[in-house]
């Protein structure tokens, strides 16, 4: 259980991120929405075939809820998934929205003004 609570504690922040910054769902909602179905079904698919090829197998923890999907598919699986896109997602759209503020041309900055303190001034 405390896996589980883990990775939805993990994705309350990744939504905060996005809401602050308007990112990714904040921005483009259903865009966003099938990104995320798209890579869900992508690593799920991933992970179905990892089980069937023998390569990934569960093991009992006292950290999970010990409910599963399909054989050797936990619940948390899901929510790591959905963790590893959203994450993805907030990266790359939170880079480009760095990258285009850099790269808009904005006001130049004012010239640095060098006062001297009154009576340091040369008399020579």
């Amino acid at each position: 259980m405390t896996y589980l609570l883990v990775l939805l504690a993990l994705l309350g922040c990744m939504a905060l991120l996005d809401a602050r910054w308007k990112l990714f769902f904040w921005a483009r909602p259903w865009a966003a929405a099938a990104v995320m179905a798209a890579g869900m079904a992508y690593f799920l698919a991933w992970d179905v075939r990892a089980i069937a090829e023998g390569i990934f197998l569960h093991r009992d923890s006292p950290l999970m809820t010990g409910i599963m999907l399909a054989p050797q598919l936990p619940l948390e699986e899901a929510f790591f998934l959905a963790f590893l896109c959203y994450q993805a997602m907030i990266l790359f759209t939170g880079t480009l929205a760095l990258l285009r503020r850099r790269s808009v041309p904005g006001p130049a900055p004012a010239p640095a003004r060098t006062t001297e303190p009154a009576g340091t001034e040369d008399s020579a």
